[in-house]
């Protein structure tokens, strides 16, 4: 079996074993245990702005439609010019309504309802019984159903989403992000299930959190030590948890137990691995898991079992990252988790082919940008081998006008942090808890004043992060310091808030020359000496059905239109040598892995979409900067004739650019050798190539070993 077919038998069977409970144990009593009832279908929806929740409970059938979890109302984006009907940008409240049948469910045990994740708040009624609040739109939330149900009878779910634009008076004016370039979508738009449990146990109310947490370290001597926290709810006399750290064959290399006494919220122990298969990025992303479970006597009452790495990590402000005691340099992507025509409501499968053609780019690192993915995403990268940057959704600004974040949207963004760092805990894939993106570019470009200052509620995220998780540092990324152009000289420096630092920088493309990159850094390097430096984001605008024969330094309309794919693919070319060359930075993360939505972009040929991603929003066209990077970063042979959608051609004379890994590569011109091409860097280049009037086949191919790969594209000579 090749490595990809082996990857991609382990992902369907660690789809298929998805869940944070396993009930399959015979050790569990069967009718205390608990158990997860999945509710995707059976939903109905209406989109109204204006109802009351007495409104939506007495509205009629007819105005209800059937969805299926995960659902959005809204669709953002289209590649054209100018919105149409496939827009959907509508930001107000939508109104969910299930039945839930109560003689389904056991009436000694409690009952709670999951959502994965609600955009942007959400207010949840059960039988008219209003159940609780929760803000914010990426992070798992609970509430408890037991006491509101009708165990004879249907009971009515009503579930209000309320995704409106964050304006002063707003309901969401004090939900983060306040700002960003990208599109809050509104819905129930990752899966809901109800966990039903007996009224002793692994806790369910701790911020959306599984309730079991794991912290390995690895001593000098190469053993390991698994601090384990297990929280429990309403714990009785005579019960115990036991932990068991758990080998890929489902054996125990690990186990002990902690008794406890009534009304004990938190279990505490320590497990001890002699000899552990390190968690080793890419090269061996091994996984553990983490079995605790609450006994009563001999009888097993709960179980959570969750995956964990054992993995020691490092940062360094002149040698970047290390994973296992070995310099790993972090070459990665961002993500946004949007695509064309679904907006947010992804299905596992959307998951999966992203972070598979993440991987098939040679990349090693992914930040979630800006805000927590699904868990499923986090899972993927614990089994693929990626280290992550997750992120707080923390964007732009504190406030709508001069004045530091109030104390309502202080506490949110605590709370969301708190969430995050909770529920994602156990992923080795995670090696940095982001406080903040741009926080002050708003300040920076004087769209507020200097009592706008970000740095009082990045230092309470920061703080909070150590006291949740002192594992893993923090970081932040910046957009301003020291950058080209007219700023606000009150603009404070953040460049030391968090552990780590990563710097947005767009030179070429927003401002400044592109060869300014490198020194920009060093510069840098020189100013925060004891701070371990990264690029967080850089990249430019590429257009799939706009192109130039020339794009070498030409300027291009950065916010609005034409943007050349070829610019695109040049501005990556000249950035990433400089990224690569310095061995001081940890990690670099290209903007971005996909085009995705933003109501502010009227770029390149689309609307509502910003263009920078290597591959479309709609993932069936990988561009040529894609290309440039498989050839530097995967083993894989790669071939790839650049601009093959500039089909349409004016000029005789042209110059052929291919994309690979070998050496040189040979070109023919409709059949005919025309001699082979350097590779330079990755980047084959032949000059003053003449076309013929109409069709023109370009074939390139290379030898890797007793392989010959192959490329080919046709374009057809116009008269001039």
């Amino acid at each position: 079996m090749n490595r990809s077919a082996a990857m991609l038998f382990a992902l369907l069977l660690a789809l298929t074993a998805a869940g944070c409970a396993t009930t399959s144990s015979p050790q569990l009593d069967r009718a205390a245990m608990r158990n997860v009832t999945e509710l995707p279908q059976d939903w109905e929806f209406a989109y109204n702005d204006e109802w009351s929740p007495s409104d939506a409970g007495s509205a009629l059938p007819s105005v209800w439609q059937t969805v299926t979890l995960p659902h959005t109302w809204n669709r953002l984006g289209e590649y054209r010019i100018g919105r149409t009907e496939a827009t959907d940008n509508r930001q107000g409240r939508g109104w969910y309504r299930r039945v839930i049948d109560g003689a389904d469910l056991d009436p000694a045990k409690r009952h709670f309802i999951e959502f994965d994740a609600v955009g942007n708040v959400a207010d949840v009624w059960l039988n008219g019984q209003h159940l609780g609040s929760h803000s914010g739109a990426f992070t798992r939330f609970r509430f408890e159903l037991t006491h509101g149900l009708d165990f004879t009878s249907d009971n009515v779910l009503l579930v209000r989403a309320d995704n409106s634009d964050p304006q002063p008076g707003s309901s969401t004016q004090h939900v983060i992000p306040l700002l960003g370039d990208f599109f809050i979508h509104g819905g129930i738009y990752r899966p809901a299930r109800i966990i039903s449990v007996p009224h002793s146990h692994i806790d369910l109310t701790d911020a959306g959190g599984p309730g079991v947490y794991a912290v390995p370290s690895v001593a000098a001597d190469g053993s390991a030590a698994i601090a384990v926290l297990v929280r429990v709810e309403q714990a009785q006399a005579g019960q115990s948890v036991q932990f068991a750290a758990l080998g890929a064959d489902g054996k125990p290399v690990a186990k002990t137990s902690i008794a406890l006494t009534p009304g004990q919220t938190e279990a505490r122990g320590n497990l001890a691995v002699a000899r552990p298969r390190l968690w080793n990025g890419l090269e061996d992303p091994y996984l553990y898991r983490l079995q605790a479970t609450l006994m009563d006597g001999g009888r097993a009452l709960d179980r959570v079992e969750k995956p964990f790495g054992i993995r020691s990590i490092r940062f360094d402000p002149d040698k970047g990252f290390f994973l296992n005691g070995e310099a790993l340099r972090l070459r990665g992507v961002s993500r946004h988790q949007d695509h064309l025509g679904k907006g947010w409501a992804l299905t596992e499968e959307d998951n999966a082919r992203d972070m598979a053609i993440i991987a098939e780019m040679g990349a090693n690192s992914v930040r979630v940008a800006h805000y927590p993915q699904a868990e499923q995403w986090f899972d993927l990268a614990d089994r693929y081998g990626m280290v992550v940057w997750a992120e707080v959704p923390f964007v732009n600004k504190v406030a709508f006008g001069d004045a530091p974040a109030s104390p309502e949207l202080a506490a949110n963004a605590r709370q969301q942090m708190t969430e995050m760092i909770r529920q994602n805990f156990n992923h080795p894939s995670i090696v940095t808890w982001g406080i903040g993106n741009e926080a002050d570019i708003d300040l920076a470009f004087k769209r507020l004043g200097p009592k706008a200052d970000a740095r009082p509620l990045l230092r309470e995220l920061n703080a909070l992060s150590k006291r949740e998780d002192p594992s893993r540092p923090t970081v932040l990324a910046d957009c301003c310091e020291a950058t080209p152009g007219d700023k606000a000289d009150y603009l404070p420096v953040l460049t030391g808030e968090a552990d780590l630092m990563g710097y947005n920088r767009y030179f070429g493309w927003y401002y400044g020359k592109v060869e300014d990159l490198g020194p920009h850094l060093d510069m840098l390097h020189a100013r925060h000496p004891d701070v371990p430096l990264s690029v967080s984001e850089y990249g430019a605008g590429g257009a799939l059905t706009q192109h130039s024969g020339h794009p070498e330094g030409r300027p291009t309309n950065v916010t609005g239109r034409p943007q050349p794919e070829e610019f695109e693919s040049w501005l990556h070319e000249q950035s990433w040598p400089q990224i690569r060359s310095r061995d001081y930075l940890w990690g670099s993360w290209i903007w971005n892995m996909f085009d995705f939505s933003s109501r502010v972009r009227q770029e390149g040929d689309a609307t509502d979409i910003n263009t920078k991603g290597l591959v479309s929003f709609d993932r069936t066209i990988r561009k040529d900067a894609f290309f440039y990077y498989k050839a530097q970063w995967s083993a894989a042979p790669v071939v790839h004739i650049t601009s093959r959608r500039f089909v349409e051609r004016t000029e005789p004379v042209t110059r052929i650019k291919v994309y690979s890994n070998a050496t040189s590569v040979d070109i023919s011109l409709n059949g005919e050798p025309i001699g082979s091409a350097p590779c330079v860097d990755r980047v084959c280049t032949r000059e003053g190539v003449t076309l013929v009037a109409g069709e023109n086949r370009i074939t390139a191919s290379a030898a890797f070993g007793t392989e010959r790969v192959e490329d080919s594209v046709s374009w057809t000579l116009q008269a001039p």
